[in-house]
C-alpha cells in the first residue's frame, strides 16, 4: 500500500496532493461541473489550458451538448469568467447559454490549438486578456 495519503490529504512533507482550501488539482477540476448565474447546470470543465510561462491557468475547456458523447462540444471559456461556487460545488459562468453555444468551440476529433491564432480568438470574443 502507498505511503502518499489521497483525497485531500497532504503528504509528510506538506506537499498538496489534490486539493487544500486555496488550491486543488487540476484532475480534480476536470468533470466539475459549470452553472448560469440563475443556478442551471449548463456543462461540465473538461479540462484546463494552462500558459507554459506563467503557470496561470489561461483556460476552462467546457463540455456541453451531444448525449453520451456523441456530439458533444468543447467550448474554452477564459479562466478568469468562472467563480467558484461552493453551495454549488461547482463553477458558475455569468455569460448567457446562447452567447456560450456561439463562442469558438471544437469537436472531439479537432485540435484548434494548434492554430496559435486559436486562444485570441477565444479571448477576442470573450472581450478579455488571453494567451
Amino acid at each position: 500500500m502507498s505511503d502518499i495519503p489521497r483525497s485531500g490529504a497532504t503528504a509528510t512533507e506538506g506537499v498538496a496532493i489534490d486539493e487544500t482550501s486555496q488550491l486543488i488539482a487540476a484532475s480534480k477540476v476536470n468533470g466539475t461541473a459549470v452553472y448560469s448565474r440563475a443556478g442551471e447546470n449548463i456543462g461540465s470543465i473538461y479540462d484546463v489550458m494552462i500558459e507554459k510561462r506563467s503557470g496561470q491557468v489561461a483556460y476552462a475547456v467546457m463540455s456541453f451538448g451531444g448525449f453520451l458523447g456523441i456530439g458533444e462540444r468543447y467550448h474554452p471559456l477564459p479562466w478568469k469568467a468562472l467563480t467558484y461556487d461552493t453551495s454549488l460545488g461547482g463553477y458558475v459562468v455569468d455569460i448567457p447559454r446562447d452567447r456560450l453555444e456561439a463562442a469558438p468551440s471544437y469537436g472531439r476529433d479537432e485540435t484548434p490549438w494548434s492554430d496559435p491564432a486559436y486562444g485570441r480568438r477565444v479571448s477576442d470574443y470573450y472581450g478579455v486578456g488571453g494567451v
